[in-house]
């Protein structure tokens, strides 16, 4: 017996070894390697994962350019369908933005809005006395304007027709543009802080209630800035909402970027955002966005928690963009969600979606006045091209026609 001893105490000892050594191992593999030095165009974005189940996934094939298709051959020699490795990955790209802005105009000429024609109804008529007037603010107060922004229309409005003293239906609608346009301000500044900023990825943090389409409006959004050959990361920090990382990251693959997702249900914000931009930084990209959870305004410990998320991200880098997605069929509900996001993460542009129903053309104004804050982007549909560049000249010309 005591000649098996030492033996025994051998293996004892090796399959110490062996077990500490396994989660080292282990921990290596998951961790994944580490860039060497600045990423050249070519490198391949190497997997990797943080610690609380975040992964950063492989950036699909073709991110900075179309993939080519398939043709089933290589060399001219036909290859099965299961051939490993030879999935045609199909990159999709937007339409020009002029394009995409025709069709929104088009889109909201045909939609439900009774701003425009409602007011060239009532101030073409042969009379303009103060019913009609009457008429014309409560229309504008039932397009969701706002109380000073319809006073403000209405005052302008009673002046130039004293002065002028016409009626003729082409007069009014063009007093009526002019003044509309004033009001949705062309002057404010509606460009997106997308540019990268030295060592550091411009950083894009979206937000919003449930519902009004924010993962969606990072998809659109990531599809626009790659056809910009933007270098661009998406963080799922929604982890909330069931299936909501696998729809940005569908939206990822779609367009050939990176998505960095917990696979933990519940995980931590916060922490997702940080890995996002963490890994933002490593690969050298132009732009991270970071889609959140909806969450109700008036719940304040949601809404703390996205302030969290701001927080932990400023860390690494600037928050350079906070847009905040709105369904502009809310109407003033919407104006009441952006007073309350504003005070928590310093909103500095509103997407308004779904202008192509009920929605009453007004908010537009209303959140402009009342937060100072421009509407840059605004969405028609569910389409993946409708979404575009806010233009106020465009806005008011669809509303009038």
């Amino acid at each position: 017996m005591n000649d098996f001893l030492p033996i025994i105490l051998s293996i004892l000892a090796a399959l110490v070894v062996v077990g500490g050594l396994v989660p080292v191992l282990l921990k290596a593999r998951k961790s994944g390697p580490k860039y060497p030095g600045t990423r050249d165009a070519n490198d391949p974005v190497q997997s990797s994962a943080a610690g609380g189940g975040t992964l950063v996934e492989d950036r699909p094939d073709g991110a900075k350019a179309p993939a080519p298709t398939f043709d089933g051959t290589v060399d001219g020699a036909a290859v099965p369908d299961d051939a490993a490795g030879l999935e045609t990955i199909a990159i999709d790209t937007p339409a020009p933005v002029e394009g995409r802005l025709t069709r929104l105009r088009a889109r909201l000429v045909k939609s439900n809005n009774i701003l425009g024609k409602g007011l060239l109804a009532l101030l073409s008529g042969d009379k303009i006395d103060e019913n009609v007037w009457d008429e014309v603010e409560e229309t504008l107060l039932l397009a969701d304007l706002g109380t000073e922004p319809t006073m403000q229309l209405v005052d302008a409005l009673r002046e130039r027709v004293k002065v002028l003293g016409t009626r003729s239906p082409e007069d009014v609608k063009t007093m009526l543009r002019e003044e509309l346009i004033k009001l949705v301000d062309p002057g404010m500044d509606r460009s997106l802080n997308v540019e990268r900023k030295g060592d550091r990825p411009a950083v894009v943090l979206v937000v919003g209630v449930n519902g009004v389409g924010k993962t969606t409006t990072v998809g659109k959004l990531a599809r626009v800035l790659v056809a910009e050959d933007k270098d661009v990361l998406l963080g799922a920090a929604d982890t909330f909402r069931a299936a909501a990382a696998e729809q940005l990251a569908t939206w990822g693959q779609r367009v050939g970027v990176p998505t960095v997702k917990s696979d933990i249900d519940g995980a931590d914000p916060a922490s997702v955002a940080y890995e996002a931009v963490k890994a933002g930084i490593d690969q050298e990209v132009d732009v991270v966005m970071v889609d959140t959870a909806g969450r109700l305004q008036n719940k304040t410990g949601l809404m703390d928690e996205l302030g969290k998320v701001k927080r932990v991200i400023e860390k690494l880098a600037e928050v350079d963009e906070v847009l905040l997605v709105l369904d502009a069929t809310t109407g003033q509900n919407g104006l009441n969600q952006a007073r309350v996001f504003a005070e928590v993460v310093n909103i500095s542009g509103i997407v308004l979606t779904k202008l192509d129903g009920t929605a009453k053309g007004g908010i537009v104004v209303a959140i402009q006045k009342s937060l100072g804050v421009p509407v840059k982007l605004i969405g028609l549909g569910e389409g993946p091209d409708d979404l575009a560049p806010f233009e106020a000249e465009g806005f008011v010309d669809a509303l009038l026609n």
